[in-house]
């Protein structure tokens, strides 16, 4: 099990990006959770299995149709044992 937290920039706020990392996460068995930031990013935490923390993150590189992303920053951090993947909203 590990945890990464990731921050996504570019056209991702409005596009539909955190409805569809839920969706993804959930059949990657990844669980987190995702929320839009006021500089207009998405944050995510991550936890799962490596092998498929890899091809989340390769999917947060892509993102929805609408979006466009030009930068994913990603770093460890501690595993908290999420159950499931959430929407936060602000």
């Amino acid at each position: 099990m590990k945890h990464i937290n990731i921050k996504v920039t570019g056209k991702v706020q409005g596009v539909g990006f955190r409805e569809t990392t839920k969706i993804i996460a959930n059949q990657m068995m990844v669980n987190g959770f995702v929320r839009n930031e006021k500089d207009g990013s998405v944050y995510i935490e991550a936890e799962g299995e490596e092998i498929f923390l890899e091809e989340f993150v390769n999917w947060c590189n892509e993102g929805p149709d609408r979006s466009r992303v030009e930068n994913v920053e990603v770093s460890d951090g501690e595993v908290k044992n999420y159950r499931n993947f959430e929407i936060f909203k602000k």
